[in-house]
C-alpha cells in the first residue's frame, strides 16, 4: 500500500481494517502493539516535516556548533595563560582565581557565539521549510531562495544595499553547501 495515496477518495481497500498483513516475525497477538507503534511512527514523521520542528532543531544545532566553535577558538587564545601579557589585576590573581575568570570569559563567548550560529540555523532552516512547503519541491532553488531571504534579513540593519549583498552571498553559500554535499547524485550502475 502507498501512503501518499492511502486517503484520496474513491480507493477502496484492498483488506479490511486491522486485517492487513503482517510483517514477518509479528503474531496476530502482537497486532495492537504493532498497530500502536505504526501509528505512532507517523506521528512522529508528520512532526519531523513541520517546519516549527525542523526550525527549532536546526537552532538548537546551530546553538551547539557555535558553542563549540567558540570553545575551539577558545583553547588556541589561551595556549600558555602565565606567559601572557601580566597586568597589575592579573598579578594579583592566584591560579584559581585565574582559571575561574578564563572559564567564565569562554563560557560567555561560547553563549554568544551559539545563539549567533542558533539565530541564523533556526532562521534559513524555517524560511527553507516555508518555501519547499509552498513550492511542494524539493530542489537546490529551496536552499538559495532561503539563502538569500536569510541573508537579505540579517543585513537588514544596514540598509537596503547590503541585505540585497548579504542576500546574494547567503545565497551562493547555500547553492555551494548544496551541490557540494547534499545534492549528489549517485552514479548508476549496469
Amino acid at each position: 500500500m502507498n501512503p501518499s495515496t492511502d486517503n484520496l477518495p474513491g480507493r477502496v481497500p484492498i483488506w479490511a481494517p486491522h486485517k492487513e498483513p503482517l510483517p514477518p516475525g509479528v503474531s496476530e497477538e502482537d497486532r495492537p502493539f504493532y498497530e500502536q507503534n505504526k501509528r505512532w511512527e507517523g506521528y512522529m514523521t508528520s512532526a519531523m516535516e513541520s517546519c516549527p520542528v525542523k526550525t527549532v532543531l536546526a537552532g538548537g544545532a546551530g546553538f551547539g556548533i557555535g558553542a563549540f566553535f567558540s570553545l575551539m577558538s577558545a583553547s588556541f587564545a589561551y595556549e600558555d595563560p602565565y606567559l601572557r601579557s601580566r597586568t597589575v589585576a592579573q598579578a594579583e590573581l592566584n591560579t584559581t582565581q585565574k582559571a575561574g575568570a578564563i572559564f567564565k570569559e569562554m563560557g560567555k563567548n561560547m553563549w554568544t557565539s551559539g545563539k549567533s550560529f542558533g539565530k541564523i540555523g533556526a532562521l534559513f532552516a524555517g524560511i527553507e521549510c516555508v518555501i519547499e512547503s509552498y513550492r511542494a519541491k524539493n530542489d537546490i532553488y529551496n536552499s538559495v531562495s532561503a539563502g538569500f531571504v536569510a541573508g537579505g534579513i540579517l543585513a537588514r540593519n544596514s540598509g537596503p544595499k547590503a541585505a540585497v549583498g548579504g542576500g546574494l552571498a547567503f545565497a551562493a553559500f547555500s547553492a555551494a553547501i548544496d551541490m557540494l554535499f547534499l545534492r549528489r547524485e549517485t552514479p548508476e550502475e549496469d
